[in-house]
């Protein structure tokens, strides 16, 4: 098999589950690499994160962090604060409202994940996660 063979199905692979994960969340108006800021923000659990911080932690590195940030503040789910110690610092947190949307999705895109995956036993799923995983090292 040709080095070309695999890297296409990896790529079509990801484009079709960036797709339905995408579709899962339009009705929600928010984008995938919104959702994923939103999930890093979450898992910061109060305490606030810096834009390299949230940038280095996404799972889609984008030049445009700033703006991703600048819509979620737009539409009142991030807050962003001037740090007291270090006025050149901002600080990055979920609102209240972030945190209800993202109850309001998790469920949903927890299902459409199982949904991709269905057909995939045990053995097939983790064989998958360990071939990633080495090329992703």
């Amino acid at each position: 098999m040709e080095a070309k063979e695999v890297i296409i199905s990896i790529i079509k692979a990801n484009c079709i589950l960036n797709d339905k994960l995408s579709a899962s969340l339009k009705p929600f108006k928010i984008s995938l690499q919104q959702f994923n800021v939103l999930r890093i923000l979450r898992g910061q659990k109060g305490l606030p994160a810096n834009l390299s911080e949230v940038h280095e932690k996404m799972v889609h590195k984008m030049s445009n962090t700033t703006r991703l940030i600048d819509k979620l503040i737009n539409k009142t789910f991030v807050k962003r604060n001037t740090c007291k110690q270090n006025r050149r610092k901002i600080e990055l947190f979920i609102t209240p409202s972030g945190l209800r949307l993202l109850d309001q999705i998790d469920l949903i895109v927890k299902i459409t994940e199982e949904k991709i995956i269905e057909k995939l036993n045990t053995k097939e799923k983790e064989k998958i996660v360990s071939i990633l995983r080495h090329l992703n090292n």
